[in-house]
């Protein structure tokens, strides 16, 4: 497997290199927690029920609950909506989270760089809920939870897929016992990566549990529009434009 771990893109901020996890981030996405129709619990205190596990089953997004309105037992203190928000900020583990975290230390800070750091927040919370939705329209009466920030992350993909498409990722490829580091264009990194998500989710409709597939498209399918008005009035996305002037050029 490929695991990209810097960019050669320079930010205004920081010429920081980036760390490489031996896990690779790219295919350690968003977990829905595998663990059956099930409620939330009511004893978060027994010795068996570890703190972790019942803040990622008390705050993270059920799309029954959602949709019903009705939330399990016991009552969470914020509103059943509010979980579109609250999951974004959970993870399944620490290498799913440091995935993320990595993802988003090699490809965000040039988009925040684009966008200043008020729209990226913004930028990036809308991209966390649209990819939600996306998954929830794929299983709407799941009762399986919800948790982790790859959907916004994989916005951030988006942005950076058409902001900076001539960039080179230098990525880690395994080839037999030996890793060689190769720059690979980000155009067709990120390109590679969503198609391996399209493929992986029509193979996994009807499953239950394991990735959410459909939550990284639809992530990723708003960062390509969001972007748009998101980012700042003098930096231009740089794919649009490859694409209309080769459009024009062939009138």
């Amino acid at each position: 497997m490929q695991s990209p771990y810097r960019d050669d893109w320079i930010t205004e901020r920081s010429e920081w290199t980036h760390a490489h996890l031996e896990e690779p981030p790219i295919f350690n996405p968003d977990y829905a927690l595998a663990t059956g129709q099930r409620t939330r619990s009511t004893q978060p205190n027994v010795v068996e029920i570890k703190r972790d596990a019942w803040l990622q089953t008390q705050y993270s997004l059920i799309p029954s609950e959602l949709l019903s309105g009705k939330d399990l037992p016991p009552l969470i203190p914020i509103p059943i909506w509010f979980t579109l928000l609250t999951s974004l900020f959970l993870h399944g583990g620490i290498l799913h989270l440091l995935g993320n975290m990595l993802y988003l230390w090699i490809f965000g800070d040039n988009v925040e760089d684009a966008m200043g750091p008020v729209r990226f927040l913004g930028f990036y919370i809308l991209c966390g809920i649209a990819a939600a939705l996306a998954q929830i329209a794929i299983g709407p009466s799941s009762s399986i939870p919800m948790l982790g920030a790859s959907g916004a992350i994989a916005g951030v993909l988006a942005a950076y897929f058409m902001l900076y498409p001539q960039s080179r990722v230098l990525t880690l490829i395994p080839l037999f016992f030996f890793l060689r580091i190769v720059a690979v264009p980000a155009v067709f990194l990120l390109g590679f990566w969503f198609l391996l998500q399209v493929v992986s989710g029509a193979r996994s409709v009807g499953s239950s549990g394991g990735v959410a597939f459909f939550a990284h498209i639809g992530g990723f399918l708003a960062g390509l529009f969001l972007v748009f008005p998101f980012r700042q009035r003098h930096v231009p996305v740089t794919l649009w434009r490859i694409i209309q002037r080769r459009h024009a050029a062939r009138r």
